[in-house]
């Protein structure tokens, strides 16, 4: 993050080539917050190759739209020429821009409380959109006609849930109707950037009041018919007094904290598999397997939104074991050895925390589980190996992944008293996997 004092050195820079430079977008919003801002973004009536004459390092991002980034040392600094688009094209990017002054650059932005500039050396606000008064009503307003603000960028319907959610402003009412209306377009955006502004709100710590206003504007069955199916799925209430499938949901993301983007991503998708799977047995819901069949769903929609492999691998197990947490003391010892020395057992620990909290709040797993941890780590290891790989081959078997599975199924059975030395572990990998020598 660039600091202040490089920014300002910037803007004096492009000040005494005799050019205009301020302060733009949420840099100026969050100091009027008393908020530390993210970054600096420079506007300026100097033009793209003006800027880059003047700085030793720059790179030119956007030279179509007049952006270009100054970097000074290791801090950058995006500095934008003013300008002013031309008429609507794709829904992302306009016809054309003509470069322009301050006052007609603001009121192409998206949103007021985004649309004010700052004076770097004054600290003076120039306001020509009504953002400081927006900015008090704690109010999401679109520059303008915001039909006319989400037909240019689409993305823009998805921002204004972000920055009600992250700012924990509401909606302004002709805004809100604007994005009621246009929802289904947001078909047209990208998976990469739906995903982006997707996993801010989650993260946001209000992630249930977005994804809340998600469904209320028609967003989330535009890009989650699966999550929005979620409306009105019925709960036992022995265990859900809370209600339906989105509300345990949106608790669960409005108690988001730790755990990174997986567990708020977990979250979200952990019981998308009860709306295939519910059966009324004897008039209450149950959802057999939902855990199973909803981590395969997880997997889908995550590839749709284009998130990476990795971050996919764990979401997907992270819903597809969210049921085995309530059964560990019931387990066979090998079993919950296994689960509990994972090394992802935090994110596991951390979901079921917050699941647990958004129905029954029954905690007292989450304690056991952490400390048997404790304890397990503290101990030696429980059984020496009878069989090493070397082993196996020596009885025949090919070199391969199945080799892991086999080890751990031996010690499993060692640690249940089902196999006791060499010759018996021989004998159980033979009786299971057949093959091998004799």
């Amino acid at each position: 993050m660039p600091s202040r004092e490089t920014a300002v050195s910037i803007a004096r820079r492009l000040r005494a080539a005799g050019h205009e430079a301020l302060f733009a977008g949420g840099c100026v919003r969050d100091r009027l917050r008393d908020s530390p801002p993210k970054d600096y973004d420079i506007a300026t009536s100097a033009r793209p190759e003006e800027v880059s004459a003047l700085f030793a390092r720059t790179l030119p991002v956007g030279a179509a739209f007049g952006v270009v980034l100054v970097i000074e040392g290791e801090e950058q600094v995006e500095v934008a020429t003013f300008r002013e688009d031309l008429g609507i094209a794709d829904g992302r990017h306009p016809k054309g821009v003509r470069f322009s002054d301050a006052r007609r650059d603001a009121l192409r932005r998206d949103f007021t409380v985004n649309g004010m500039f700052e004076d770097p050396e004054s600290g003076e606000v120039i306001d020509f959109v009504g953002g400081r008064e927006d900015l008090r009503a704690r109010t999401v307003r679109a520059i303008g006609d915001p039909a006319l603000r989400f037909r240019e960028d689409r993305l823009r319907m998805l921002r204004a849930v972000r920055f009600a959610v992250v700012l924990d402003f509401r909606i302004e009412r002709e805004t809100l109707r604007a994005v009621r209306e246009q929802a289904a377009w947001i078909a047209d955006v990208s998976a990469e950037r739906v995903r982006d502004e997707l996993t801010k709100i989650l993260r946001s710590g209000r992630g249930g009041r977005g994804l809340g206003l998600l469904f209320d504007t028609g967003l989330l069955e535009a890009i989650l018919p699966e999550v929005a199916a979620l409306d009105g799925v019925p709960q036992p209430a022995r265990f859900h007094p809370e209600g339906d499938v989105l509300t345990h949901t949106r608790m669960l993301l409005d108690g988001v904290r730790g755990g990174g983007e997986e567990v708020a991503l977990a979250a979200l998708l952990h019981d998308v598999g009860k709306v295939p799977t519910l059966e009324m047995k004897e008039g209450r819901p149950a959802f057999p397997r939902h855990a199973q069949v909803g981590a395969g769903m997880a997997e889908g929609i995550l590839r749709r939104l284009r998130y990476p492999n990795r971050m996919i691998e764990q979401v997907v197990d992270l819903v597809d074991r969210h049921m085995d947490w309530p059964q560990l003391k019931q387990m066979r010892e090998a079993k919950r050895r296994r689960l509990l020395l994972r090394e992802d057992l935090p994110l596991h620990m951390e979901l079921h925390r917050l699941d647990c909290g958004a129905c029954h709040g029954d905690l007292s797993v989450h304690a056991y589980a952490l400390e048997e941890r404790r304890r397990l780590e503290e101990e030696p290891p429980p059984v020496k190996p009878l069989l090493t790989g070397h082993d196996l081959i020596g009885m025949g078997f090919a070199p391969g992944p199945a080799f892991k599975v086999m080890l751990e199924a031996i010690v499993d059975a060692q640690l249940e008293g089902s196999v006791r030395d060499a010759e018996e572990a021989r004998a159980f990998v033979r009786a299971r996997y057949g093959g091998g020598a004799s």
